[in-house]
Formats: structure tokens, sequence, C-alpha cells
């Protein structure tokens, strides 16, 4: 078995500035909120109300210029659609769609901090995407996520949207949970999505791999402790942990083209290649870009970082490569 990994880029001298200035700033911060996460009289669902609220906080984020939107209201879950003004919309379902899933270590995050990025993709791919605030810890399981996740795939089916005109995407734990969808999607026997496109995807649970991975000690914004403590305090304080919610160890048979994004760097870098590994192994195709010291999530730099942008532009590629029926290789 062989994993094919596109080395894409040289990183330009912004992007490793930004590296630089993550290193000193963004990981003792994290280092330091992931300890008060798991230890003293905040651990566990203290901490993670904390975080939910900093999507409040991030309410005055706005979507880039042209971009429309509408809201959607689902029972359990808020959702919100963008697309620019230069395409008719979610009201014309013949030119696909794509569903979000942001990021936020299923403790943060939500569409106020995602708007942008999910905007932007919205452009480059010419398509209305549809930004899903699923449920998160304290209040919800991961198994409640990826039920979220179907649900909103359920509902562009209802609206008319062809399955395999529609792409399931997500950045940080929604690039794991866009994978955990997309298997859900298939064990319930719906209609197969057309693609995954997953961001530095978390998709695996269990941080052991993580924390022995030389990435631990340089991944310029967070490390493998701080994604374990919502795994050991939340999804299983019991210790209990069902390897079924990581994606990565299930069988990818008859699962879409994907495209996995990563920064070279990043302590995910090992989740991203054991995601291509499952596709590899099942025939799937796929592509793995690894991004040349881009810290987490750069993507949503990129209003100042062009290699943010660049990897955006590679996302809208992939997806009209998709959304045309030409063939996609590995």
């Amino acid at each position: 078995m062989t994993v094919h990994v596109e080395l894409v880029n040289s990183a330009r001298p912004s992007t490793r500035i930004a590296h630089r200035i993550a290193r000193s700033t963004l990981r003792p911060a994290a280092d330091t909120i992931a300890q008060l996460g798991a230890r003293g009289p905040f651990a566990g669902a203290p901490a993670f109300r904390v975080a939910n609220v900093a999507e409040v906080v991030l309410a005055p984020l706005r979507a880039p210029r042209g971009t429309r939107r509408e809201q959607v209201h689902f029972a359990n879950f808020r959702a919100e659609w963008l697309w620019h003004n230069s395409i008719e919309g979610p009201s014309d379902p013949t030119g696909g769609a794509v569903v979000y899933l942001h990021g936020g270590a299923f403790v943060a995050g939500g569409l106020h901090s995602h708007r942008r990025l999910a905007a932007r993709i919205a452009s480059t791919c010419a398509m209305p995407v549809l930004n899903v605030d699923y449920r998160q810890l304290p209040k919800a399981h991961i198994t409640d996520s990826v039920d979220d996740a179907v649900h909103a795939y359920g509902h562009l089916l209802d609206a008319g949207f062809a399955s395999d005109k529609i792409v399931l995407a997500g950045d940080s734990a929604g690039g794991g949970l866009a994978f955990a969808a997309a298997l859900a999607i298939r064990d319930r026997g719906l209609p197969t999505p057309g693609a995954i496109v997953a961001i530095a995807p978390f998709a695996d649970l269990d941080s052991t791999r993580r924390a022995a991975h030389p990435n631990d000690s340089i991944d310029p914004v967070m490390s493998a402790f701080l994604l374990s403590v919502p795994v050991s305090h939340g999804f299983a304080p019991d210790g209990l942990l069902d390897p079924a919610w990581s994606p990565v160890n299930h069988d990818f048979t008859g699962l879409p083209p994907a495209l996995i994004q990563v920064g070279s760097t990043e302590v995910l870098r090992d989740d991203a290649e054991q995601l291509a590994h499952r596709c590899a192994e099942a025939g799937v195709p796929y592509t793995l870009q690894i991004w040349d010291h881009a810290i987490h999530d750069f993507h949503v730099a990129a209003d100042v970082l062009p290699d943010a942008r660049a990897a955006i532009a590679e996302i809208g590629k992939f997806v009209h490569t998709i959304t045309e029926g030409k063939q996609v290789g590995r």
C-alpha cells in the first residue's frame, strides 16, 4: 500500500513569520488552556462552557464583500447559507453545494468564527455553502455532532441537490467530522456525496499516536495533550473510548474522492496521513497535500497569507473537478 503525498509549496516569508509568531504566542496560550481544561476547578464541562463563549465574542466578524447570507433553523442546531452574489444561491440546486463543518476541538467555534472561511470557499467553488453549527461539548456527544452533519446533508437532498454534487468539508474537528459523516451516510444507506474536503482533520480521538509524533513538540499552535482533553473529560470521562468514534478506524470502502490538506509541522499531520492510508486501502481516490510551515487552520488567515489563499484555490480546483465529473487521481 502506497500513500501519495503532494508537497505543495515552499512556504512564503509571510507563512514562515506566522509560524514563528504562533510558536511564541499561540502555543504557550493553548498549552495553558489545555492544563486548565484538564485540571483544577474548571476542568471538564466548566472549561468547555468557557470555550463555547468564544463564539459569541467573534460575532462582529463579517463575511467578505459580495457574500449573501440566509439563516437555516433545524430542531437541534442552526446553520446558514453563504454564497457569492454572482451565483443564484441555494434556490438553484443544479450547481451543487458544500456542507461546511467548522473546527474547534468539539468545544469552540461556530457560524461566526468560520463565516469568512466558509464564504471564501463558497466564492472559490462558485457554489453555496451550508455553514453548520453542529452540537458540541459539554451539551452533546460526538455521536450527536455526526447526526447533525448527516441531518444537514439530508436537508440538501430533500431540497433537490444531487448527492454527487454535494461536498462534505470541514477543518480540524470539522475535517474529521466530514469523514465521520460520510461513513454514517454510507452505513445508513443514503446516496453517496460527491467528495470530502478535510483541512487539518482531527480524525483520531485517541491521542497516543499524536503524542509520539515528532510534530507534537514543534506544532506552533497546539499539542496532542490539548486534543486529548475534550475526549478524556468529555466524550469518554470513564476512560472507555470507542474506536468507532474515530474515522481513522473504519474501512473507507464506498467513500467518495477526498482532498486532505495539512501543515508540515502540525500535530494533526498524523491524522491526515492515517486518513490517506485508509483511502489507499479502500481504493478511494484522494489527494494529501502537505503545506510547508503552515500553521493549524492557516486558511482562516487568507486575508493576510497568500499561501492560505492558494490552499483555498486548491479546494476550488478539486471541487470543480468533482462537480464537472472529471477523473480524480491520487
